[in-house]
């Protein structure tokens, strides 16, 4: 146990996964549900997702897209038209099979069997390419460019929150494109576009790629993924993006007149991010006193607490608060917590919670136009300036803040980049004692995949920069020039 006294009943150190659920409860970000591998995402929770919908929805509208909704049940037998997708989700699918219920001794009992069962939406492809099929006549009526936020529900084994549950939230775009190469740029873009959010908004540390070809998604031909290092070393695959082909096109028909008089089958893609993103923060930033949050995703950047002693003074005390609000809110989310709870309790709630700047105010900084604040991402550091120099410098901060965030995650995960091993003996020894991103070469043969599978790692993606230089693969020591990540994920 560190000597130091945290916010967290546990410790990163003691107990990773423990201290992971530790910085969900501290945080009040969700709870589990009465509904097995279900969770309810709280308020808090919530405001944070909604601020990562807001900006990956505005670049999504920035590029062309626009967004739409589909049903929630699909028919089984649309599944049926493109085999290698639904083989991909056979185990996680949900099925509807009564519509009715009715009482019987003593409890509630399915009545009425539906003539088709419907499956609960384990991800949209099938159903929106059959919609597209009706939209789509002609090349002129290409590119169509959609994207929608909702549920799906995949019924996992193990669960655990953010990370792995049976039902969670995303967003899914899915494009029809006239040419292979305008597909494949889409599918290009968007991994782009989730880079950047996580890279740059998110700053996690992560590296773009693709898939190698037994680990595509179902029924694409090619699967662009970006994967984030925990702070434990595991990876998240933290989003993706799948130039499908004309595979779907062609499972539910969604064809075109083109230039040339003749009919052709599109080219789609779909793309996705999920809730587990609020989880790849929480592995990424979280220290042993709670979470940490990036600015663009923070609810609040400032939160003032009222040092109130039930005397006179307290409404000018509250007054100032205001006035301190006033000073920055045109730069800052801020909030003025003025319930009646003991201000070091919600000092240390705002500090679980990982918003940036908390600040105390009292008798003292009334009286001296100052303001006292905690920098969250900086071990707690305590600061005490004029309301003048607060006010003028919160933007500069916020930016610090980012600075400090970003820092420390990248530090953290290049000591944990391992690129000197070059066997398959070497490559044991360490995942045996340690978790990290193991940089290798691979000669994209899957022969001795297995090999790796005994140690629970895998091939997380093919770096989009690849060095190109000539060594052994790892699996078989054959002459291989292709750059690897393996790591043990989530």
């Amino acid at each position: 146990m560190a000597d130091k006294k945290c916010a967290l009943p546990v410790t990163r150190e003691e107990d990773f996964s423990a201290w992971y659920q530790a910085v969900i409860t501290g945080a009040d970000l969700a709870e589990t549900s009465s509904v097995r591998g279900c969770m309810i995402i709280k308020p808090f929770g919530f405001a944070i997702w909604e601020l990562m919908q807001s900006i990956l929805d505005s670049k999504f509208k920035e590029l062309g897209h626009s967004n739409c909704y589909f049903p929630l049940l699909i028919p089984v037998d649309l599944f049926e038209k493109e085999a290698e997708h639904v083989a991909g989700f056979a185990k996680e699918m949900a099925i509807v099979t009564h519509h009715r219920i009715e009482y019987k001794d003593g409890k509630f009992v399915p009545a009425s069997p539906l003539e088709a069962p419907l499956a609960i939406r384990p991800t949209s492809e099938l159903i929106i390419g059959e919609s597209m099929a009706k939209w789509v006549n002609s090349y002129r009526d290409l590119p169509v460019m959609i994207n929608q936020w909702c549920n799906i529900v995949r019924w996992e084994m193990r669960t655990r929150m953010f990370l792995r549950t049976s039902e969670f939230l995303w967003q899914e775009g899915h494009t029809a494109h006239e040419t292979e190469e305008e597909a494949r740029r889409e599918s290009i873009v968007m991994h782009d576009v989730y880079h950047w959010f996580i890279r740059d908004i998110l700053k996690m540390y992560c590296i773009a790629g693709e898939k190698p070809d037994h680990d595509r998604f179902a029924g694409a031909v090619d699967t662009l993924t970006i994967e984030a290092m925990m702070q434990d070393g595991k990876a998240l695959q933290a989003a993706t993006s799948h130039y499908l082909g004309q595979n779907f096109a062609k499972a539910v028909n969604i064809r075109f007149q083109g230039r040339d008089g003749a009919l052709h089958y599109a080219h789609t893609t779909s793309w996705g991010a999920t809730t587990r993103l609020i989880g790849g923060l929480i592995m990424s930033h979280a220290d042993d006193d709670g979470l940490n949050l990036p600015s663009e995703i923070a609810p609040y950047h400032v939160v003032i607490i009222p040092i109130l002693k039930g005397t006179d003074l307290d409404g000018e005390i509250l007054e100032y608060c205001q006035k301190i609000k006033g000073s920055v809110q045109k730069d800052a989310r801020v909030l003025v917590d003025s319930k009646e709870i003991p201000s070091q309790n919600k000092k240390w709630d705002y500090i679980r919670k990982g918003i940036p700047f908390i600040c105390e105010i009292g008798m003292n900084e009334l009286q001296n136009e100052t303001v006292f604040f905690t920098k969250r991402a900086s071990d707690l550091a305590k600061v005490r300036m004029s309301l003048g120099e607060f006010a003028a410098r919160i933007k500069s901060n916020i930016q610090d803040h980012d600075s400090v965030l970003q820092r420390k995650n990248e530090l953290s995960c290049n000591q944990k980049i391992v690129r000197e091993i070059k066997t398959f003996e070497e490559l044991r020894d360490y995942f045996s004692q340690s978790n990290g991103f193991v940089i290798t070469k691979w000669s994209g043969s899957e022969k001795n995949l297995d090999l790796i599978e005994e140690l629970a790692v895998s091939i997380r993606c093919l770096p989009t920069e690849q060095a190109g230089s000539l060594g052994k693969c790892i699996l078989t020591g054959e002459d291989a020039t292709i750059d690897v990540v393996l790591a043990k994920s989530y």
